[in-house]
């Protein structure tokens, strides 16, 4: 069923129903999820996957990769099978390529096909259509590949890649995992060597699992934290066995529900913990909040450990702009820890959230104001006066509140109905499957455990 359709809402009411306890699992990360299909794909050779997130946004990707020549299958086990292609190997797409909700299949698959003597249409839901384009078509279109795109560089959109590309040195214009990741792919059938800098450092899983399967890939650090990666062309990968660590995505939902949640004492296993992407838990500390690490350790090249998490008394603080990057998709389940807290919080650097699946802090502002929180939108972030854990009164029937199609936004504000004297009645939570189906189901779980 897709998101976009009107007349098929699943409305839902969340209410306080007792503390969050036991243990559960979330699903894989989303982002190593996406990668290890995709460069699987590009791979001589079978490369077998386990933990693999299976949402919405991921089933895309491997669709995509399908289309394009790749023997992709899920074993009764639960274990993923890639049959690539090789780099250079991609096959022209049959149809247009349809990436659903996921902004992520859609930028790094741009990446992918720049490089390679195809022509693709990408097309996506209604909330994807309407996210701009433009940062990834500048730099594949200085490597030679060509765009007809819908105004303002949306989909639908036709690339037209071309073989050989031209390798170039891109310094990225605002942190973007996804903008870094198109550009190397794209480098991958490539001759010479492409180069991006990122001033600011953003997440590296592009770069870990691309060093994983084989990928000439260098990384230099400047004084001043400055990253230049250099990645050598036309690279022959090797096939892996991969294990998905927990997506700490996800898991900061259930993290945030057990902090505001009195009595709550749950471990949330396997969660990676990547440290370009495990900001939030560290900002949730300095607020006050009880996450403990339980047996840290790698898993698939990544660090991962089991979170306890305890209910706890958070303080509002000021965000350092600097974690953004590595946070950049928590913050609308941080606003709703911030609505709890005492005092204030301020966070600012926030553009890159109103260009998300909806304006992230436009949004999260009249959902979190119906909900009855007190809170301010700046042109960058939002300025929030907590309760001191008192929970959040809104309407007395409760807030109504829409997600314009936003998974992030709809479980965030879920976790906001569970502090809440009334509930939150989310308009809509068909979005939740597109990177955690099993969130509702997992939620009932935890507070049954007490």
């Amino acid at each position: 069923m897709n998101a976009s359709d009107p007349g098929a809402t699943r409305p839902r009411r969340f209410a306080a129903g007792g503390p969050l306890c036991g243990r559960i699992r979330v699903p894989g990360d989303k982002s190593i999820s996406h990668r290890s299909i995709m460069l699987g794909a590009l791979a001589v050779g079978r490369t077998h996957v386990t933990g693999l997130l299976e949402g919405e946004d991921v089933l895309s990707t491997a669709a995509a990769m399908r289309a394009m020549g790749a023997t992709i299958a899920r074993l009764d086990n639960g274990t993923w099978t890639i049959d690539g292609v090789g780099v250079g190997g991609l096959l022209q797409p049959r149809t247009a390529l349809d990436m659903g909700n996921s902004g992520t299949s859609t930028r790094l698959l741009m990446g992918l096909v720049a490089s390679h003597p195809i022509t693709a249409t990408f097309i996506g839901d209604a909330s994807l259509s309407g996210r701009p384009m433009g940062r990834v078509i500048e730099p594949l279109s200085q490597m030679g590949a060509s765009f007809t795109a819908s105004p303002g560089g949306r989909l639908p959109l036709t690339l037209r890649g071309i073989m050989p590309a031209v390798p170039i040195t891109y310094t990225l214009p605002v942190a973007s995992a996804q903008v870094k990741s198109a550009v190397l792919l794209a480098g991958l059938n490539t001759p010479g060597i492409t180069t991006v800098i990122e001033p600011i450092p953003t997440r590296d899983h592009s770069e870990r699992m691309l060093r994983g399967f084989g990928a000439a890939l260098e990384v230099e650090i400047a004084s001043n934290g400055t990253r230049t990666i250099h990645l050598t062309g036309e690279a022959e990968l090797r096939p892996q066995v991969i294990e998905v660590p927990g997506d700490p995505s996800s898991a900061a939902f259930f993290v945030v529900a057990a902090l505001l949640v009195p009595g709550s004492d749950l471990v949330i296993e396997n969660v990676g913990l990547n440290p370009t992407r495990a900001a939030l838990f560290d900002v949730l500390r300095a607020m006050g909040g009880s996450i403990d690490e339980i047996d840290r350790r790698d898993v698939g090249g990544e660090p991962a450990a089991d979170l306890r998490v305890r209910a706890s008394a958070l303080s509002g603080i000021v965000v350092d702009p600097a974690a953004v990057p590595s946070m950049v998709d928590e913050f609308p389940v941080l606003f709703v820890a911030a609505a709890l807290a005492s005092g204030r919080t301020v966070t600012t650097g926030l553009e890159e959230l109103r260009v998300k699946e909806s304006d992230r802090i436009a949004v999260m502002r009249a959902a979190l104001e119906l909900a009855g929180a007190r809170v301010i939108e700046t042109e960058d972030g939002l300025i929030i006066d907590g309760t001191a854990g008192e929970p959040l009164a809104g309407t007395p029937e409760g807030a109504e509140v829409s997600t314009h199609l936003d998974h992030r936004i709809a479980m965030s504000m879920a976790v906001a109905g569970l502090a809440s004297r009334q509930g939150v009645a989310v308009d809509d939570t068909r979005p939740i499957a597109t990177s955690f189906p099993v969130f509702e189901a997992l939620l009932a779980s935890a507070m049954s455990a007490a």
